[in-house]
């Protein structure tokens, strides 16, 4: 653990009697990431406005590099940068054209801008597509255009908000690995997503956020073995049968099952033994499998345990 870039202690929020945030703690060491995990109207995007100064908050203390969100917020505005969950580039401009117009509108210099414009269309594999409009990109390459021009200012501390929202799975990789190059650039970096396996892949620390408060921290690790076990996992040859499987499942010491996509999942703290009644309970009520194994407990399984409901809620 390092310097604290951002810290923030015991931040609250409200819009109107709706309590949005309440609680918050957080310390994200420099040049590290960290995940905020949490559903839809958790509140990870009210904390990013906090945070970012674009909406104040109504309690609590926050701090970038050790400037006070609410006292000192043009000195945060000049350390940070944030990448909302949809780009915003101008689609009528080219690749080139966007990164030199968000530098000059940075107050650098023409040749300035131009310089820094090549050094980022390098940086993020955008070479070949310098000169088209955005307008003909993929969803993955505006992304990658609006992290560019994200840091332009090369920024210390850099804010993304469910920056993978609707690409394809190749998208997702590819801003993975951009992620983690801005990450060994030494910028820090603070993530909201709502893909467990986005948080497991790059996240330092992560902090899960349900209704408005933290409900735990640490490391990916750290919140697997917060319910260790193994988990059996298995998948319907035929999904309408899945009310029949919640019945099965239901008569047995009351476990639980959630569904994440196609997936079936359950505590197996039997292992094997867990797997094999599954096996003869399913079989017994006439429910063909397509798979079905054990694995060590996912992020999905941790929120799950946390809250009740999965992150698709």
């Amino acid at each position: 653990m390092g310097e604290i870039m951002v810290s923030v202690s015991g931040l609250r929020k409200c819009f109107g009697s709706m309590v949005a945030l309440q609680h918050i703690d957080l310390a994200v060491p420099t040049g590290s990431i960290l995940g905020v995990l949490g559903p839809n109207g958790a509140g990870k995007t009210t904390l990013i406005n906090c945070l970012t100064t674009l909406i104040k908050p109504d309690g609590g203390q926050a701090a970038i590099a050790g400037y006070d969100v609410l006292t000192q917020p043009a000195a945060i505005r000049a350390l940070i940068s944030l990448t909302g969950q949809f780009a915003a580039v101008d689609e009528e401009l080219t690749a080139r054209e966007n990164l030199i117009l968000f530098g000059r509108l940075l107050r650098l210099s023409i040749p300035a801008a131009k310089q820094r414009a090549t050094e980022l269309l390098a940086q993020f594999d955008l070479v070949g597509a310098a000169n088209r409009r955005v307008k003909t990109f993929s969803g993955g390459m505006r992304r990658r255009l609006d992290l560019a021009a994200s840091i332009v200012s090369e920024p210390l501390v850099l804010f993304l908000d469910e920056p993978t929202t609707g690409l394809d799975p190749r998208s997702r990789q590819q801003l993975w690995q951009v992620v983690r190059q801005l990450k060994a650039q030494g910028i820090t970096i603070v993530l909201t997503t709502q893909y467990l396996e986005e948080a497991d892949e790059l996240a330092d620390q992560v902090v899960v956020i349900d209704q408005g408060t933290v409900i735990a921290a640490g490391t990916t690790d750290d919140l697997k073995n917060r319910i260790g076990g193994t988990f059996c996992e298995l998948r319907l040859a035929h999904l309408q049968d899945e009310a029949k499987l919640r019945q099965v499942i239901a008569d047995w010491e009351n476990r639980e099952l959630f569904r994440a996509g196609e997936a079936f999942t359950l505590a197996a703290p039997d292992g094997v033994a867990t797997l094999t009644e599954v096996l003869r309970r399913t079989d017994a009520a006439g429910i063909p499998l397509a798979d079905i194994s054990l694995r060590r407990p996912s992020l999905d399984d941790v929120f799950f345990a946390l809250t009740g409901h999965t992150t698709a809620v």
